[in-house]
C-alpha cells in the first residue's frame, strides 16, 4: 500500500489548507521530528509490502505513529505491527488517526508517517504539494522542465466539467427547474383568471365609497404578499432541510469525478445561500408580477361596468 513519508508540521498545515483529511502535526511526532517550515510539503510516497511479522521488532524509541485510511485501519488494527519499506527496510507503525483522504495519496489505502522515522531512502523526496491562489500550471511546468511531471487541481477539476453524467445531470436538473417554475406560472395564471371577477367588483364596490385606482392597484399586491412571503419562506427551509437530510446517503463523486480517476476527496452534496435564496425571490417577484397585472388590468375598467355586471350575476 502506498506509504506518504511527510514531515509533519508544513503537511498538516497543507491539508487544513485544503480541508482534505485535515488534522495535527503532534499525531505523527513520537519524539523529535524535522518539520519544515515554508508553503511546500514535501512528501515521499512510497509503496510498502504487507505486514511481515517476522521482519522485525518495534523500535526501541517505540512504533512510528501513522495516519491511515478506514479500510487500512480495519484490515490493521491499533497494534503495532511491523512493515517492509521498498527500499528493503523494516520499521514499525501504529495507527493513531483515521483519515477519508489525504493529499499525497489518491485512493482509499494509505499510510502517513514522519519522515524522520524512516531510512534515508525510503524518506527520499518523490513530491512537492504546493497550495496557494492563483497557481499557475504552465510557469510552473516551465519551471520544473522535464525532471518532474506537475499536477494542478484547480486544472485536473476543469477536465471533469463536461463528462456526459455530470452534463446528463445538469440537464435533468435544469428541465426539473423549468418544469417546476412553469407549473408555478400555471397555478398563479389560473388563480388570477378564477378570482378576476370577484376582484374586479370588489374593488368597484370599494371605489364607490372612495378608494382610489392607485389605492386599489396597492390593496391587491398587498393581499398577495403574505402568501408569497410565506411560500418562499417554506421552500427555503424544505429545501434546506431535504438537502441535510439527504447529504449522509448521497455521493456525487461519480458525477464529479470520471470513474476512471481516484478523487482526493468526496463530492458530498450541500447547499448555498444562492441556491436557496434565488427561487424563493423569483417565487416573490412572480407573485407579486401577477398581481400587479390583475391591478392595472382592474384598475382600466368602469367601475358601473362592474358594478352592473354584479348585479346581473
Amino acid at each position: 500500500m502506498p506509504v506518504a513519508a511527510v514531515d509533519p508540521a508544513p503537511y498538516a498545515a497543507h491539508t487544513r489548507r485544503t480541508g482534505i483529511g485535515a488534522f495535527d502535526a503532534s499525531v505523527l511526532r513520537a519524539g523529535a521530528a524535522s518539520g519544515a517550515g515554508g508553503t511546500g510539503a514535501p512528501a515521499a510516497a512510497d509503496p510498502a509490502g504487507a505486514p511481515a511479522p517476522g521482519d522485525g521488532g518495534a523500535e526501541a524509541a517505540g512504533p512510528l505513529p501513522a495516519v491511515a485510511s478506514p479500510k487500512v485501519a480495519e484490515r490493521l488494527g491499533t497494534r503495532p505491527f511491523p512493515i517492509r519499506m521498498e527500499d528493503g527496510s523494516t520499521v514499525t507503525l501504529r495507527i493513531t488517526q483515521v483519515r477519508e483522504r489525504t493529499p499525497a495519496v489518491a485512493g482509499d489505502h494509505f499510510l502517513v508517517v514522519d519522515r524522520a522515522g524512516l531510512s534515508t531512502r525510503a524518506a527520499r523526496p518523490t513530491a512537492l504539494l504546493v497550495t496557494g491562489d492563483d497557481l499557475d500550471g504552465a510557469a510552473l511546468r516551465r519551471t520544473v522542465g522535464d525532471t518532474a511531471p506537475v499536477q494542478v487541481r484547480a486544472d485536473e477539476r476543469a477536465t471533469y466539467v463536461d463528462s456526459p453524467l455530470q452534463a446528463g445531470a445538469e440537464r435533468v436538473y435544469a428541465t426539473a427547474v423549468a418544469a417546476g417554475a412553469g407549473y408555478a406560472v400555471l397555478a398563479l395564471l389560473l388563480t388570477l383568471v378564477r378570482a378576476a371577477p370577484e376582484r374586479s367588483a370588489l374593488l368597484a364596490r370599494l371605489r364607490t365609497m372612495g378608494l382610489t385606482r392607485a389605492q386599489g392597484r396597492r390593496l391587491l399586491v398587498l393581499e398577495s404578499l403574505p402568501q408569497a412571503l410565506l411560500a418562499a419562506v417554506g421552500g427555503t427551509l424544505t429545501a434546506w432541510a431535504t438537502v441535510r437530510l439527504l447529504a449522509p446517503g448521497i455521493d456525487l463523486t461519480t458525477m464529479a469525478v470520471p470513474g476512471t480517476v481516484s478523487s482526493p476527496a468526496r463530492a458530498a452534496l450541500r447547499t448555498d445561500p444562492v441556491s436557496l435564496l434565488v427561487p424563493a425571490l423569483v417565487v416573490v417577484a412572480l407573485t407579486l408580477g401577477i398581481a400587479v397585472g390583475q391591478a392595472w388590468w382592474t384598475g382600466r375598467r368602469s367601475s358601473v361596468r362592474e358594478l352592473r355586471a354584479g348585479d346581473a350575476r
